[in-house]
């Protein structure tokens, strides 16, 4: 088994924290396992919970028209969440529930070793930030550097469907992160087209 295959397994197995105790299946995540693009999103939902697969609901629809609409395929990213297991009635999961799941979002993300990682979210910028405090409405747009990735911090799909009136800046979150995407592609440097925040 590669590395991957083996987290993988690990992760099936997992009972670090309450949420392993009625999942019907862990969601490890999919996609390509060499992105150079990675999303994280906050949890499975029901929908999830059942297939064993991120972003299939209704939120994950809307992320795959999102993804498309700037030209990406979605098994050309890899896409997970902060944690693998389905809160109960779908709530937030909770800082020591994140705490938990991080070793196997860390191994995940180096295995993938992307170079840009879209935050869905405010417990997934949270958590890739170590940052209790990290505010998704102010970093929202930027683009910040942790831990020698380019961050992006973006909306939940799911609040998209919530609030159609943040479909418009997502859809410039992803327009800037396709033009980056490119550069990087090419070689290029990003600080020459782009300053954080504009």
């Amino acid at each position: 088994m590669s590395p991957f295959e083996t987290l993988q397994a690990e992760a099936q197995l997992c009972v670090a924290c309450r949420l392993a105790r009625d999942r019907t299946r862990v969601v490890f995540g999919n996609g390509n396992p060499r992105a150079m693009l990675a999303l994280v999103g906050e949890a499975p939902g029901r929908d999830e919970d059942l297939s064993g697969i991120p972003f299939v609901g209704r939120a994950g629809q809307l992320l795959d028209r999102i993804l498309s609409s700037v030209g990406f395929d979605r098994e050309e990213v890899f896409v997970t969440n902060t944690v693998m297991c389905r809160p109960p009635e779908n709530r937030p999961p909770t800082p020591d529930e994140m705490l938990a799941c991080r070793p196997f979002l860390e191994g995940k993300l180096k295995l993938v070793a992307p170079k840009m990682v879209v935050a869905l979210g405010a417990a997934a910028l949270k958590d890739l930030t170590d940052d209790p405090k990290a505010s998704i409405t102010r970093l929202r747009g930027r683009r910040l550097l942790v831990g020698g990735r380019y961050l992006y911090p973006t909306f939940h799909p799911a609040a998209l469907l919530r609030d159609p009136s943040k479909k418009r800046p997502v859809w410039e979150d992803f327009k800037r992160i396709r033009r980056d995407f490119d550069r990087l592609a090419a070689g290029l440097p990003l600080d020459e087209v782009e300053r954080e925040g504009t």
